[in-house]
């Protein structure tokens, strides 16, 4: 698979997210233009960590970028578990969900939002923001836009990241 090929399927999976590019650029630590370029075919070098770092962001598998593993993950309940790490009640999947497809959050589970938002890798937010919209039937960037909404709330300190 070369560059060419990584690149639209790149820009695929970005728009099955609802993602834009300038929020996957940020998300995946690239410049806008790198991503743009890799979308287009025109990028001519990406070292193999930055590209792992897309694919990662985008629940892609590097050796053969597809989402049939992604699938397979519990994506909610990672992400609910990672929120509720430091907290004796735990955040449920489902009440996650409909924090994510509302854009509000009990305000006994402001905390445990906060710090998904702040601590949780990327890649498994992102995977929660994807099988939150497919639960909801809402389309991602709804979603993507009341993790926004959530991360300014709630003040979190990677607030910039989701917005």
């Amino acid at each position: 698979m070369n560059l060419i090929d990584i690149g639209h399927i790149v820009g695929a999976r970005r728009a099955e997210l609802g993602l834009t590019q300038a929020q996957l650029a940020h998300l995946s630590g690239l410049s806008r233009q790198t991503l743009v370029g890799l979308e287009n075919g025109t990028l001519s070098d990406l070292g193999v960590n930055r590209v792992g770092q897309v694919l990662a962001v985008l629940g892609l598998d590097s050796t053969a970028p597809d989402t049939q593993a992604r699938r397979k993950k519990r994506g909610l309940w990672m992400a609910a578990k990672t929120a509720s790490v430091s907290y004796s009640r735990e955040l449920a999947p489902e009440m996650l969900e409909q924090a994510l497809a509302s854009g509000e959050v009990p305000p006994s589970f402001a905390p445990h939002l906060t710090h998904l938002l702040d601590e949780a890798p990327v890649p498994t937010v992102v995977m929660a923001v994807e099988e939150a919209a497919a639960q909801a039937q809402l389309p991602p960037r709804k979603v993507w836009r009341n993790v926004a909404k959530l991360a300014e709330a709630l003040s979190v300190h990677r607030r910039a990241l989701w917005a």
